[in-house]
């Protein structure tokens, strides 16, 4: 799997299997956090105290008088009685470009439904206790577990930087669940400390096209911006980390450096994984690489795994075509499975994507 450029395609699903919720349980989440009312005294009777925080924060005049969130409460408010009727809290807030205050309020809670998400998930680790790490016995039914023995077989400390640098994960996700595992589990594995396992995280190359809730503190040494795996943040905190969460449109921009080098990654793939995805035609259309991202000269031979849980037979025959698009030409294999999980993808096909 590593001796070819792979790419590494992780969508909601992947997430789901250690805990963070998806879809329908976020919508919910979220709705909650922005039922935000107080009673005739003036004291919060529901919604999120650290919304509430961020929105006072965002409206105090520069003299520190305090300013009105009335109008945020109403963009709250439409977000939560809207979101039964949703595909997805990004799709809303697409649907009302131009609209600042509700796209304001809906990154404020994405931001801070991820952290609730982390804090909750497996990989969630408690910084306070010297030396700890996730419980690595439950994540053993996940596709990290899976991932990480991939990785690792038959692979010594000195070599493991190399077969790193020969992949790119493209997360759809605004969580740090991937980075979070990696960082441990190396750790864990090969007895090396946070220092070295972060110089080596820090080395693959991983693309969140919607943005991220935050840098790990072990990913950057500016203390500005950056956040413990589910942390619970300050209303100042959250207005910082809500500004890193990026729209469809934002996404979208391919005059940023970020997606002209995903662009760049799927041209260059001679494997493709898709882990969780749900193969929705704007994510393919930002994974779809422009004429100047192409190689000149013979297409690069590829194939594909991939995982589509719960998508129609019919529907899988439309998104073989559009992954046939997006790299401009046919696979040598497809391995689409809307059988399998992410875990059990890898089970399947453990000796395709073997490295050895």
């Amino acid at each position: 799997m590593f001796n070819k450029q792979t790419v590494v395609v992780v969508g909601a699903g992947a997430s789901q299997e250690v805990k963070i919720p998806t879809g329908i349980e976020l919508k919910k989440q979220i709705a909650t956090l922005l039922d935000i009312r107080f009673d005739d005294f003036s004291r919060r009777i529901s919604g999120d105290h650290v919304i509430v925080g961020a929105l006072q924060q965002k409206v105090r005049h520069p003299d520190g008088r305090p300013g009105d969130i009335n109008p945020y409460l109403h963009a709250a408010w439409i977000i939560r009685d809207a979101m039964p009727q949703a595909i997805s809290i990004d799709n809303f807030i697409d649907a009302h470009g131009g609209n600042e205050k509700i796209e304001f309020c809906g990154k404020l809670a994405i931001a801070r439904a991820i952290l609730q998400a982390e804090r909750k998930s497996l990989l969630y680790v408690d910084r306070q206790r010297y030396n700890d790490h996730p419980n690595y016995e439950r994540l053993s039914t996940t596709w990290f577990n899976s991932f990480m023995q991939l990785l690792t077989e038959n692979c010594t400390i000195s070599e493991v930087e190399k077969r790193l640098s020969s992949i790119a994960l493209i997360v759809f996700n605004y969580d740090r669940c991937v980075e979070q595992f990696l960082y441990h589990s190396l750790q864990t594995y090969y007895q090396i400390d946070d220092r070295r396992a972060s110089e080596l995280v820090n080395r693959i190359e991983i693309y969140h096209p919607y943005g991220v809730v935050g840098p790990l503190p072990w990913q950057t040494t500016n203390a500005l911006g950056r956040v413990d795996f589910g942390a619970e943040p300050s209303g100042d905190l959250l207005l910082s980390l809500a500004s890193q969460i990026r729209t469809f449109t934002e996404g979208m921009d391919t005059n940023s450096s970020e997606i002209s080098m995903i662009h760049q990654k799927i041209s260059q793939a001679s494997i493709l994984v898709f882990l969780g995805f749900a193969f929705h035609r704007l994510n393919l259309k930002l994974l779809t690489p422009n004429a100047s991202s192409i190689p000149a000269g013979k297409p690069v031979k590829y194939e594909y795994f991939g995982t589509a849980l719960g998508i129609s037979d019919n529907d899988c025959e439309l998104i073989r075509v559009d992954l046939m698009k997006m790299k401009g030409s046919k696979p040598s294999k497809a391995n689409l499975r809307n059988d399998l999980d992410c875990k059990s993808l890898f089970k399947e096909y453990w000796r395709s994507l073997s490295l050895s």
